[in-house]
């Protein structure tokens, strides 16, 4: 998967395509996967780079949502329980069970969660990753060797899934790709084309070029996620917003503070949500906030006061308390979700996804999460075929191993994230012995995948490595900012780009990354 290929094919295909998918995203990647599969002529357009917004920002967890059941929506946690397992099955290599506990302090706890934990298990049926139970104070603490013992009597121990959003989203675009896909970064979409009051295509501007194309499609599908209002304008500016995002926020903290393979969850904060403290990779990623918003942004802040909400409400589970020194990384990601303008509580609104088709015949799928993203992307390329008056032809997902597939990827180590991938990623290190050297001494990555980033996995810019193609900005983000300039020399040197590029790229890396220092 090359940019510069990519392009090739753009340029050469003056044909109009079957769909053309705005939004480089969990969403617009499942569509494009699902349409590709399907046998149609399929183009995905992302202004940025793929999942650089809120699919790259996720808590990490593929899973029903227990707090669904809460709210009792039964039908949204069968729905999501079904494509976790789905998940599992097609993409081992990035989707793998991790076993949660929650601690209980008091006596109504244990039988509360115990009851709605196996009403979990029941609706997962053959899809599910493990069986809930009890565990006594001391099976508790074997898991959680740093929760808070003080009233500790106990806990509910249950299982759900573990993944990497930005790794899986470049699996996807990856598996598209292989399936005959056209997609390009870093182009962005500008306008919308009609014909006879018909959406009919799209003008798009390569970001790096400048270059303006206009491209014709049977159908257009507005995949934009929390800015899936901004798409719907182009095509009618009197549109009324559907979007109510809310900002989620995450501290990153080394492993000492939760040590082990167990989670905890929290089932219910001062602001109404769920609090997960999770193991991921070699750190632990604490969240999430949930705080309104008037607009989203692709580069969202964490606000002071939602870093001190994590750390408070991690302090009161953990035997060390959590300071702001202590945090790694902060980041926030932008919940897509599609709501009622007068309800000002976001933890409430539902996570199901919704399908518009406007009177022009824009497409536009909003809501869900990264766990729904296959059954969404069904969903939608059912709906557009018939606008497109495309042949008519079944969904083949549900059983699509993604790119990558492998079922032990994690003999692979340090490069499991890559799955099959691994095996010429290894091949590669060897050809210089500068590329098996590790980037930075308190970072995951090799040398050699900087190079291998833009070959193969259309890396453009420094932050395109360090954010999403490894995740080192989020897993520490001081550490990230002093391997920057490495990047951006070999990055220079296998874009053809000058020491201006290179010095830019740094500079601008920093700006960024500094942002996700809890200082």
């Amino acid at each position: 998967m090359n940019r510069d290929r990519m392009l090739r094919h753009l340029h050469a295909d003056k044909e109009e395509w079957d769909f053309i998918v705005i939004g480089g995203g969990a969403t617009g990647l499942g569509v494009v996967v699902d349409a590709a599969s399907r046998g149609y002529r399929s183009l995905l357009l992302e202004q940025g780079d793929f999942a650089k917004g809120t699919s790259s920002r996720s808590t990490k967890l593929i899973h029903g949502g227990v707090r669904y059941l809460q709210q009792g929506n039964v039908s949204l946690v069968l729905e999501a329980l079904h494509e976790r397992g789905l998940l599992r099955q097609n993409a081992p290599h990035l989707v793998h069970d991790i076993p949660f506990v929650v601690p209980n302090y008091d006596w109504w706890e244990a039988p509360f969660y115990g009851i709605g934990l196996r009403l979990y298990d029941v609706l997962a049926g053959r899809h599910g990753f493990g069986a809930s139970r009890h565990l006594s104070r001391e099976e508790t603490l074997a898991h959680l060797p740093t929760l808070e013992t003080d009233g500790l009597r106990g806990g509910t121990l249950y299982y759900d899934g573990q993944f990497d959003d930005a790794r899986l989203a470049i699996s996807l675009a990856a598996t598209a790709a292989d399936l005959g896909a056209t997609l390009v970064n870093y182009m962005a979409v500008r306008s919308l084309t009609k014909s006879d009051g018909m959406v009919r295509g799209v003008i798009a501007v390569d970001g790096e070029s400048g270059e303006e194309r206009e491209l014709r499609g049977k159908v257009v599908i507005n995949a934009t996620g929390p800015w899936s209002d901004s798409v719907r304008s182009m095509d009618d500016p009197q549109a009324s917003p559907m979007m109510r995002p809310s900002q989620g926020v995450h501290v990153v903290l080394e492993r000492r503070f939760l040590p082990g393979d167990s989670a905890i969850m929290v089932p219910h904060t001062d602001d109404g949500r769920v609090l997960f403290a999770i193991p991921w990779h070699d750190r632990v990623i604490v969240g999430t906030t949930d705080t309104p918003i008037e607009e989203a942004t692709l580069e969202p802040r964490p606000l002071p006061e939602e870093i001190d909400f994590l750390l408070t409400h991690a302090a009161r589970y953990l035997d060390e308390d959590p300071v702001r020194a202590d945090v790694l990384s902060a980041f926030a990601g932008i919940r897509p979700l599609v709501g009622d303008p007068d309800n000002q509580d976001s933890a409430s609104i539902s996570r199901d996804h919704t399908l518009q088709i406007s009177s022009s015949c824009l497409v536009t799928i909003a809501g869900g999460k990264w766990t729904t993203y296959r059954k969404m992307a069904e969903d939608t390329v059912n709906q557009a075929a018939v606008l497109a008056q495309l042949p008519e032809r079944s969904c083949v997902t549900g059983e699509l191993n993604l790119h990558g597939y492998h079922r032990d990827a994690a003999s692979f180590g340090d490069l499991a994230a890559y799955g099959a991938d691994a095996v010429p990623l290894r091949d590669f290190l060897a050809t210089q012995p500068s590329y098996g050297e590790r980037l930075h001494p308190s970072l995951r990555p090799f040398v050699g995948e900087v190079v291998w980033a833009v070959r193969e996995e259309m890396a453009r810019n420094v932050e395109d490595f360090l954010a999403r193609r490894t995740r080192s900005l989020l897993l520490d983000a001081r550490s990230s900012i002093e391997a920057a300039p490495r990047v951006a020399e070999l990055m220079a040197a296998e874009l053809g780009r000058d020491a201006s590029w290179r010095d830019e790229q740094v500079e601008q890396y920093r700006t960024l990354a500094a942002g996700y220092l809890a200082e």
